[in-house]
């Protein structure tokens, strides 16, 4: 007997599954909405409201709803000098600041795999993230302080400074305005004038040493014979607490040594001689028998090196932007590592079994395939330069503050920093939007690139 198995027709009645009733997809579609809706409303809220209302208040003046001025208002943004200044400085922020981040991150992130102790190296990178805006903008004004003494940055700079050039024995020393013994600027050269070779003693009087310069100074030494052929004299502080006679070397007035002491022959320096501890000095015989004449040199009383004025108008965004860097690149190292760890090791051995060295492995294989990563840290911290207040708000003293101004910073001060002009702080709000709306674009596909793989 043979078995003829039939497949049993489909019922052409009854009712369909529970899943597809028009009733059961409506009442799924109203829970859907239903959990959608506290996060719909905090969007509205919060994003699409406030965005409506720039657009509407920026159409109006400084008086409020009753000043209607139609699109003139991006006309004063576009026209306004600090605002143009703010867009240059924008510029700078979107080039330099993500670049050198993403870079340094990517760096860092190499070096983790490469170092015994790596963890402790991430938590110190990472650590500056912890620290708000605010802390770190008060940190780095101190550290941009022109003080080398509360500054660290001007401590290393006139550290290394001086470690190459030496500073003077007596910043601010000058002579006497009613001596005319010794004339010249306010800075030094001082010289005398045409002076015949004798015995007699060049004496050189200055006032204007501190008492810190003369720490250790011996008592001026008094008149003396110069040898045969010779120019001498002393150097002193011609000060005596109590009194004293001007110009005359008095007990109690103390040498100045170490000073460089120049023979001139007219503007030529044809000997030179240093000042001892009790102030004198001898220069040589002259080879000229004309006149000649004495000079302190100006390297004699140059002011000590007080470092760089990192906030100055000329560093004051650079200044800033390493401020930015140093809180950042935490953030760059992580999400880099974190892409470093997912790129298979096989490719990286058999690049150096083929011989590639490090330099090559890196170049040819750990970038282009950190590349999702490097552009998604690039175009995250491109946004967020472009909102940056906080640092640019505390670092930058108000002397240089419109040199350091920036979109977000501007839109604060013509809305509520004194412009008081809440309509071109919206028109500058929505400027803000649109600069960054192609980075979230960019942002975007690339996420939904990632989600289609």
């Amino acid at each position: 007997m043979t078995e003829v198995l039939t497949a049993k027709p489909p019922a052409t009645g009854g009712s369909t599954p529970a899943d597809d009733r028009p009733a059961a997809r409506s009442r799924r579609g109203w829970i859907t909405a239903l959990f959608l809706l506290p996060a719909l409303v905090l969007l509205g809220a919060l994003v699409v409201y406030p965005i409506g209302w720039t657009v509407v208040r920026s159409l109006f003046g400084a008086q409020g709803f009753t000043h209607f001025v139609g699109l003139s208002n991006y006309g004063s943004v576009f026209s306004d000098h600090q605002t143009l200044t703010a867009i240059k400085n924008n510029a700078i922020w979107v080039v330099v600041a993500p670049t050198i981040a993403t870079g340094l991150g990517l760096i860092f992130a190499v070096m983790t795999e490469r170092i015994r102790f790596a963890t402790a190296f991430k938590l110190v990178i990472f650590m500056p993230m912890a620290i708000s805006m605010l802390a770190a903008g008060i940190i780095f004004r101190l550290v941009y302080d022109q003080d080398p003494t509360k500054g660290v940055a001007n401590a290393v700079a006139v550290g290394i400074h001086d470690t190459f050039s030496s500073a003077s024995h007596y910043p601010g020393a000058h002579p006497r305005p009613i001596n005319h013994q010794l004339t010249g600027p306010a800075a030094g050269p001082f010289t005398t004038p045409p002076l015949a070779v004798s015995s007699r003693p060049v004496n050189l009087p200055l006032v204007g040493a501190t008492p810190d310069d003369l720490k250790g100074a011996s008592q001026a030494a008094g008149p003396r014979s110069c040898p045969g052929g010779h120019l001498c004299g002393t150097v002193w502080m011609d000060f005596k607490p109590g009194g004293g006679t001007p110009n005359a070397i008095d007990p109690g007035e103390k040498g100045l040594s170490g000073l460089r002491v120049n023979l001139l022959s007219g503007t030529k320096v044809i000997a030179h001689a240093t000042t001892s501890k009790d102030g004198t000095y001898t220069l040589p015989a002259p080879a000229t028998s004309g006149p000649v004449r004495v000079q302190l040199a100006a390297s004699n009383f140059t002011a000590p090196y007080a470092g760089v004025n990192w906030l100055g108008p000329t560093l004051v965004t650079w200044s800033i932007i390493g401020s930015y860097i140093w809180m950042w690149t935490g953030f760059a190292m992580v999400l880099i590592a974190a892409g470093l760890a997912g790129i298979p090791r096989e490719l990286m051995e058999a690049a150096r079994v083929d011989g590639a060295n490090e330099w090559q492995v890196f170049r040819r294989i750990t970038v282009p395939a950190l590349a999702p990563v490097l552009g998604v840290v690039l175009v995250t911290l491109m946004i967020n330069v472009l909102k940056v207040f906080d640092l640019v708000y505390i670092i930058a003293p108000g002397a240089s503050q419109q040199s350091a101004n920036v979109l977000a910073l501007q839109l604060y001060l013509s809305s509520f920093g004194g412009g008081n002009n809440q309509g071109i702080g919206s028109a500058l709000g929505l400027l803000l939007l649109v600069l960054v709306l192609p980075a979230m674009y960019v942002n975007i596909r690339r996420f939904r690139k990632e989600n289609a793989r």
